[in-house]
């Protein structure tokens, strides 16, 4: 499992010509990156002084989002692996039988449910990062100030975890023929890059504020 792996074997297997890991699995990679930089400024924050000054609601909201941070890191560590192996299906179906026309009927149907299952994996990985995007803004207004730089690095890694897989979800949808399904995921991939975008840029806004 790549998630095994050292960080130098990792990258040095990214380098090779294998095609896997590829960029949805390094996009997994940044995003829990970033929501371990975002766990960090928890535990560096938790039981200080100016933690111990914030009102309950907030010091209840930080204490949530750090579980949902945790629970982040563990689902983007699993695409990590996942996403190596999202496009079996589609590799599969393009080796079955094509001699007669229902063999081409159920090899055609075959390799379009496999790049469905494809992108669905990236897709919801892009969804895990734009939750660590959300959790992370109690960090960015109230975290540790001697950490801010990491919920800022924090936000960055999130937002490429969510574009990346989202560039692995576009590339998928041009082979798909739905044209219903194409446009409905489609229109999702523009909202959640639309929102993460937002998001980013309201953190790095705030983390700019406070250094």
């Amino acid at each position: 499992m790549y998630i095994d792996k050292s960080i130098k074997e990792y990258v040095m297997t990214t380098a090779s010509g294998d095609p896997t890991p590829g960029g949805g699995s390094v996009s997994a990679v940044a995003g829990s990156l970033g929501s371990a930089l975002t766990s960090m400024v928890y535990n560096l924050t938790k039981g200080k002084k100016a933690y111990d000054e914030l009102d309950e609601s907030t010091k209840k909201e930080m204490d949530e989002n750090f579980k949902e941070i945790e629970n982040s890191i563990e689902k983007l560590n699993n695409f990590v692996d996942e996403d190596t192996k999202a496009f079996d299906d589609v590799m599969k179906a393009f080796k079955m039988p094509k001699e007669s026309e229902i063999e081409r009927q159920k090899r055609t149907k075959a390799i379009q449910d496999g790049y469905k299952k494809a992108l669905e994996l990236p897709l919801d990985a892009a969804k895990e990062c734009k939750k660590v995007l959300e959790c992370q803004e109690v960090f960015a207004a109230y975290g540790n100030s001697n950490a801010i730089t990491d919920v800022g690095v924090g936000a960055l890694l999130a937002y490429t975890g969510l574009e990346g897989a989202l560039l692995n979800v576009s590339i998928n949808l041009n082979s798909i023929k739905d044209v219903d399904y194409r446009e409905e995921k489609r229109n999702e991939v523009a909202n959640l890059l639309k929102d993460g975008k937002d998001l980013k840029e309201k953190l790095m806004k705030k983390v700019y504020s406070r250094l």
